[in-house]
């Protein structure tokens, strides 16, 4: 992943936006059932919820743009008080950047604070969210709520219906 030349127009065709969402996913390669690559693109001023990532590991490199990472414990399980999410740290990924995210480091968010739309590139293994979904966490209880399907705004560059 870092040594993918972000300067390179291929990821072009398949990042497809829509500013009245946060941010949109779009499939470019499916591994072979073992993996997904995605382009993700972040509208400005807005990003994903606190999610984990479905027992899969994540790495993520900054295409256009700068994304920050806010990430988080995972909230503590039972009938506990509800009780505000702890941050465990935020990083900004500046353009060319690489991350990597597993449910062992907790849950995150990324967020688009810039005013134009930032592009990052998803290799996902295994590709968990896109069979099975994820879980997402208020923010201010803990509470996590799971999302049954992560679809695609487009795939292989091709827009989808809703």
């Amino acid at each position: 992943m870092q040594e993918y030349d972000a300067s390179d127009s291929g990821w072009q065709k398949y990042a497809m936006g829509d500013e009245s969402r946060g941010y949109t996913r779009n499939l470019v390669d499916e591994g072979n059932g073992k993996s997904n690559l995605l382009v993700l693109v972040w509208t400005p001023g807005k990003g994903s919820p606190i999610h984990d990532h479905g027992n899969a590991h994540c790495l993520m490199k900054i295409l256009r743009g700068d994304l920050t990472e806010t990430r988080y414990d995972f909230p503590g399980g039972g009938d506990e008080q509800p009780a505000a999410m702890k941050v465990v740290s935020e990083k900004t990924y500046t353009e060319d950047s690489v991350a990597y995210m597993a449910d062992e480091l907790g849950v995150h968010r990324i967020w688009n604070k810039g005013s134009d739309f930032a592009v990052s590139l998803h290799l996902y293994t295994p590709p968990n969210v896109a069979r099975g979904g994820c879980n997402v966490f208020d923010p201010n209880t803990g509470k996590k709520s799971h999302v049954k399907k992560c679809g695609y705004y487009s795939a292989f560059g091709k827009l989808l219906k809703d």
